[in-house]
């Protein structure tokens, strides 16, 4: 199972309604195979839903721009996150948090 939580750290709290889409590489490819948007928590749990998880190399891209600009912020410096990981092990958990501040982010391999 992957799944996220989006912290904007400018407001102290959860970013809300971010749309966030899973895509795994096949050969030079990215194949989206999941889609949602952050909940009043600013968490995604059902990226990987219904869907068995295979070993190999997965990438997360939260449209962090649109979240911002409903922010009130006019013209925000980085329009998206893109965070590319790796899955070894199928059966573990996969928690992925992206922090976010109008000029940063950073996430880290969460529990």
């Amino acid at each position: 199972m992957i799944t996220t939580r989006v912290l904007d750290t400018s407001r102290g709290e959860a970013a809300t309604g971010v749309t966030v889409i899973l895509e795994m590489r096949q050969a030079s490819e990215w194949i989206p195979i999941g889609r949602g948007s952050t909940d009043e928590k600013g968490r995604v749990t059902t990226l990987t839903e219904g869907r068995p998880m295979v070993a190999g190399t997965y990438r997360l891209t939260f449209d962090i721009g649109s979240y911002q600009r409903e922010q009130g912020m006019s013209a925000p410096f980085f329009p998206e996150a893109k965070i590319t990981f790796s899955v070894r092990d199928p059966e573990e958990a996969y928690h992925v948090p992206l922090l976010i501040s109008p000029f940063g982010f950073s996430t880290f391999k969460g529990v």
